[in-house]
């Protein structure tokens, strides 16, 4: 059974790969989702606000230096070089891509332009295999104008694009006004993948202690329609690789998305949920329901259900919506 695929460029032994989460914190930790199986891995998320605290950090030490004596100008105490932010990020990924033998891929988590650059080209240094750019931005402020949120994404884009030579996958939330316009802007833009979806969190309200409550939900099989909606419409449409996420829990869910058009499947919730060694078992039921359905390879099934290039993609969908509703109906009135 052939399982490998390309992604981004990237010859990948698998379509499986696990997505940016608390498992891959440590080497060993990126080492144990290795073993199990997965085709690459996705580090956990750098923070923009990380960047911000360590160079803030940096200046006040120099500051303190400055008023003791001229060489204190080199020194750090040992205690900042420990603190989890940039520098131990970086360290991680050069000893992860150095113990694995699959690829390594940093991921930048951040709202603004500046910055990005030059950590993605240190994160390029310290051996990544690819970047993902996870572009974590809510406007809340109602002046924000749709287009202005666009051109963020687009300009974090170009950026790291112009400073890097690795590929730069960009990991999309699906709340814009039009996915596909933006989906095609950053692919015209130079993605070399685009990542469907990021979760925002979305905090609760507990009326009891009247207070927010503010939680990281797993994701669940449910919430896998609206990316594979979009990876369907996508497919074959742009140049760029097409990165399922959400609602991966078993190797009918991995599936599902390959036929939609998916170039791979990431996951964190149900590695979460099971442990790494869960990814083995989502491979192979991979394998075993690619040979009862006769397949040998992963391009064989790759968008076989995808929406058809040539086809209007607003009647298309319309004609499904109304052939659900017809079918829904005649279950209680009767057919139409």
């Amino acid at each position: 059974m052939n399982l490998s695929t390309d992604y981004m460029g990237l010859t990948l032994r698998n379509p499986l790969v696990a997505s940016a989460s608390p498992l891959s914190r440590t080497v060993d930790d990126v080492r144990r989702l290795a073993d199990a199986g997965v085709g690459a891995i996705v580090l956990y998320s750098l923070f923009e606000e990380q960047l911000r605290r360590e160079a803030a950090e940096n200046a006040r030490l120099v500051d303190v230096g400055t008023d003791s004596f001229a060489e204190s100008l080199s020194y750090f105490p040992a205690a900042a070089e420990e603190e989890a932010g940039p520098r131990s990020y970086l360290s991680l990924l050069a000893r992860a891509a150095a113990a694995v033998d699959v690829p390594v891929i940093a991921s930048l988590n951040g709202v603004t332009p500046g910055g990005w650059a030059g950590y993605a080209r240190a994160m390029e240094d310290a051996g990544a295999a690819a970047i993902e750019l996870n572009i974590y931005y809510l406007p809340g402020d109602p002046r924000i104008s749709g287009r202005d949120v666009e051109e963020r994404h687009i300009d974090v884009l170009t950026r790291v694009k112009d400073s890097v030579g690795l590929p730069v996958a960009v990991k999309l939330s699906p709340y814009f006004s039009s996915t596909g316009e933006i989906a095609l802007r950053l692919d015209e833009a130079g993605a070399d993948a685009l990542v469907l979806f990021n979760r925002f969190l979305q905090p609760d309200i507990d009326p009891d202690t009247l207070a927010v409550v503010r939680q990281v939900g797993l994701s669940s099989p449910a919430e896998a329609r609206l990316p594979r909606t979009w990876i369907a419409l996508l497919h074959g449409r742009v140049r760029a690789s097409l990165a399922a996420t959400t609602g991966v829990e078993t190797a009918a869910d991995v599936a599902k998305y390959l036929l939609a058009g998916a170039d791979v499947v990431m996951t964190a919730s149900a590695l979460l949920r099971h442990g790494p060694e869960h990814a083995t078992v989502l491979l192979d039921g991979l394998s075993d329901w690619m040979e009862g359905k006769g397949f040998t390879a992963i391009d064989q099934l790759r968008g076989m259900l995808a929406v058809p290039t040539g086809t209007d993609q607003a009647a298309y969908e319309r004609a499904g919506y109304v052939g659900a509703l017809r079918e829904a109906n005649s279950g209680f009135y009767g057919p139409w």
